[in-house]
C-alpha cells in the first residue's frame, strides 16, 4: 500500500461525501432495515444506517463505488454510530463488532478493486468514528450541572471495541469525526493509542471537529485554536472540521488551523445549511465555488463533503482541486 503520508505531500486528497444522504435515495423501509435476520427484533430499526452494512450490503458497496468513481481517494466506513453507546438505542450493543467489521470489509473490497484498476491513484478506507449521542464534559440535565450521562472510561471501552473491529475489517486510517466535545474525542484517541500499542502497529489518524454556531466554537465551547492545542499531543495525519456550517462559514476556522497546525488540514463541510424540510439545496457548482477559496488561500490537504453532499458534489470538488498544490506542511 502506498504511504498516505507521502501522497499527502504531493497532492490534495479527496474524501467522499455523505453516506446518509445517499442512503435516503433508496427509501429503505422498516422491512429493508430488518432483512431476514432481524425480522423479529423487538424495537424499530429504521434509521439505523450502520445496520445496512449487514442487511443491505450491496447498497453500501454501491455508495462507496460511486464516490470512488467521482474521484475520492478516501471513503469512510458506514460506522458513524458504531459504538455500544450509540447502538443502545436499538438494543444492538452485541452487534457492534460485526457492524464495524462488515462495514470496513465492504469499503476495503471496493477500494482494492479501484486501486487495482488505477495503481497510480491508490484508494484508502477511513474507519469512521462518530462522537456518540452522549457528551462527557457537559451535563444533559440543566438542574444538575455536575451530572454526566457517560464517563471517560465508558467511552474509551466503547471506542476501543469499535477501533479493533475497524482495523480487523481492513481500515487503513481511523477518522475521529464530528467532534462536538473534545473529551469524547480524547477517549477515542486514547483507545486508538491503546490498540496501537497492544498490536504494535502504526495507523494514520484523522481528527475532525465541528463548529456548531456562528461564534466559531465547538459545542463544548472551544475555539478552533483551543481544539487544535487540546488534541495535538497525538501523532496524527490531519486535523480539520466537518459538518455543521456550510463551506464558506468554515473558512476563518480553517485559516486558524492552517496557520497553527504542523499536521495536514482537512475540511468536509455540509452542502450549505438545511432548508425547512431538512434537505440541502446547495448545488455541486455552488459548493465547489466556495471550496475554491480554501484552495486559493492554500488552506487544505484533504477535502470532501458532509451532510447533503453526493457523488456529484465530490466530482465537482475533485475536478476543481486537481489544478492546485496541497498546503505545505
Amino acid at each position: 500500500m502506498k504511504d498516505i503520508h507521502k501522497i499527502i505531500k504531493e497532492r490534495i486528497l479527496i474524501l467522499d461525501g455523505a453516506m446518509g444522504t445517499m442512503l435516503q435515495r433508496y427509501k429503505f423501509t422498516e422491512e429493508d432495515f430488518r432483512g431476514e435476520r432481524f425480522k423479529e427484533w423487538p424495537v424499530p430499526l429504521q434509521g439505523n444506517n450502520d445496520l445496512l452494512s449487514i442487511t443491505q450490503p450491496d447498497a453500501i458497496k454501491e455508495v462507496h463505488k460511486l464516490y470512488f468513481q467521482a474521484g475520492a481517494d478516501i471513503v469512510e466506513t458506514n460506522t458513524f454510530s458504531g459504538t455500544t453507546i450509540a447502538m443502545a438505542d436499538y438494543e444492538m450493543e452485541e452487534l457492534v463488532y460485526e457492524l464495524n467489521y462488515e462495514s470496513a470489509k465492504i469499503a476495503r473490497e471496493v477500494a482494492d478493486v479501484f486501486t487495482e484498476k488505477e495503481p497510480h491513484k491508490p484508494r484508502f478506507v477511513a474507519g469512521s468514528i462518530g462522537p456518540t449521542n452522549r457528551t462527557a464534559s457537559m451535563s444533559p440535565d440543566v438542574n444538575d450541572p455536575g451530572y454526566r450521562a457517560v464517563t471517560f472510561d465508558e467511552l474509551r471501552i466503547a471506542y476501543k471495541q469499535q477501533v479493533e473491529a475497524l482495523l480487523d475489517g481492513g481500515a487503513d486510517i481511523l477518522l475521529v469525526e464530528t467532534i462536538f466535545d473534545t473529551l469524547n474525542a480524547k477517549a477515542a484517541l486514547f483507545a486508538i493509542e491503546e490498540v496501537k500499542e497492544e498490536r504494535e502497529i502504526e495507523v494514520p489518524i484523522m481528527i475532525s471537529g465541528t463548529i456548531t454556531d456562528a461564534s466559531g466554537r465547538t459545542l463544548s465551547g472551544q475555539t478552533a485554536e483551543a481544539f487544535l492545542i487540546s488534541v495535538s499531543h497525538i501523532p496524527m495525519l490531519s486535523i480539520g472540521f466537518n459538518c455543521a456550517l456550510g463551506a464558506d462559514q468554515l473558512t476563518p476556522h480553517l485559516e486558524v488551523l492552517s496557520q497553527k497546525s504542523e499536521f495536514a488540514t482537512s475540511a468536509h463541510p455540509n452542502a450549505g445549511l438545511p432548508n425547512a424540510f431538512g434537505e440541502y439545496d446547495e448545488t455541486p457548482e455552488q459548493m465547489a465555488d466556495q471550496i475554491k477559496e480554501y484552495l486559493d488561500k492554500n488552506l487544505i490537504n484533504i477535502v470532501g463533503g458532509c451532510c447533503g453532499t453526493t457523488p456529484e458534489h465530490i466530482k465537482a470538488i475533485a475536478d476543481l482541486t486537481k489544478d492546485y498544490k496541497p498546503r505545505q506542511l
